[in-house]
């Protein structure tokens, strides 16, 4: 098994409120619908109350090229990535000695906001003092679900090499990939929800002595994990690919199949470990959006509560895409959870699937 010792994030220069955004999309839509005011009670209903973006508002008035975005994605993401692991390794809230970059063995790069070859990790390692020899595993185009699947890879590679230290970098400019001329109701949802968000997590293996640097007196073990593709489900969520850049892919479904989808591989991942929804006493959930919390509580029996953090995530950054469970999990870590207690990471994502990670915190 594997610990997560300490989380990281870093916070886009600019923030704005919801009522902002608002009126930057009544005065872009209002020529494409007829009944513009009430569909942008979607940005009211989405109790979202600010959001953090690359630019300023501004900036998204005017057209941009796929290239000039991507640039402005690159440039970007090599900054907020640096200030998130450098936040991860010299947490004061969760270390009591900085972790050294040579120490690091490998990082795995989460990303679905923008390309980049060589790949951002490559481009930080130029920056931060890592070994040379740090593996490098960039996995692209898992959209939200791939903040819990680079924690999953990263609990499997920890597995194997249970004396290693790896980090887990997501970074996410879903605001880069914004197209003003993209008149879909699709890209009006995209609008009130997504945001820009970056954060890093440090994975341990089994063998590694946290005892004279780990701060917390419990950590979340990570037991099991379980990946899930729904088949023939590519429009549900994701990108359409076209010669301005990425518009977005978002299904009004989604909350109906977490109703009637996620249960069963829940129950199925579960039971493998002898445990029922019941026995979880956290969940850390990404918060796709409002109607996508309530579908968790509704489907999974999970009491409002145990959403709390996961709510107020979403009010205070948006939707963040991959790096939103991050987040959420940094919350949970500052709480004091007993030893023992089970939780439960989850995350959904483009081709539809989902992603879980059994946590046990532990001494």
């Amino acid at each position: 098994m594997s610990k997560v010792m300490s989380v990281g994030t870093a916070f886009p220069q600019f923030l704005l409120t919801q009522d902002q955004t608002v009126e930057f999309a009544q005065e872009l839509f209002s020529e494409s619908f007829r009944d513009i005011n009430r569909l942008l009670t979607v940005f009211a209903n989405g109790q979202i109350k600010q959001r953090h973006f690359a630019k300023g508002m501004s900036w998204f008035q005017n057209d941009h090229s796929f290239a000039e975005k991507n640039d402005a994605y690159i440039e970007q993401a090599v900054q907020l990535g640096s200030q998130a692991i450098v936040s991860c390794l010299t947490s004061h809230t969760y270390l009591m000695e900085n972790v050294p970059y040579e120490e690091i063995e490998a990082i795995f790069f989460i990303s679905t906001s923008g390309l980049s070859t060589p790949s951002i990790e490559a481009r930080i390692m130029n920056e931060l003092p890592f070994s040379p020899h740090t593996k490098r595993i960039p996995i692209w185009g898992l959209g939200c679900a791939g903040g819990a699947s680079g924690l999953a890879r990263a609990h499997e590679y920890c597995t194997a090499f249970p004396t290693a230290k790896v980090l887990v970098l997501s970074v996410e400019l879903c605001s880069l990939t914004f197209q003003r001329n993209d008149r879909s109701k699709s890209n009006l949802i995209g609008t009130s929800l997504f945001a820009d968000g970056v954060a890093c997590a440090l994975v341990v293996g089994e063998e590694v002595d946290t005892r004279m640097w780990g701060k917390l007196s419990t950590v979340p073990r990570m037991v099991d994990t379980q990946s899930t593709l729904m088949p023939h489900s590519e429009d549900v969520m994701g990108w359409d690919v076209k010669d301005e850049g990425l518009y977005v892919v978002f299904s009004k479904d989604i909350p109906t199949i977490i109703g009637s989808w996620l249960p069963v591989q829940v129950d199925t991942f579960l039971s493998k470990h002898s445990l029922h929804t019941s026995d979880m006493k956290h969940f850390i959930a990404h918060p796709g959006g409002k109607k996508v919390l309530d579908a968790y509580v509704d489907s999974l029996g999970f009491t409002a509560h145990m959403i709390e953090h996961s709510a107020n995530v979403l009010q205070e950054h948006g939707n963040m895409s991959s790096a939103t469970v991050l987040y959420v999990l940094d919350r949970f870590m500052q709480d004091d959870i007993k030893e023992n207690e089970y939780g439960l990471l989850t995350a959904l994502g483009p081709g539809f699937s989902s992603e879980l990670v059994l946590m046990r915190w532990e001494a």
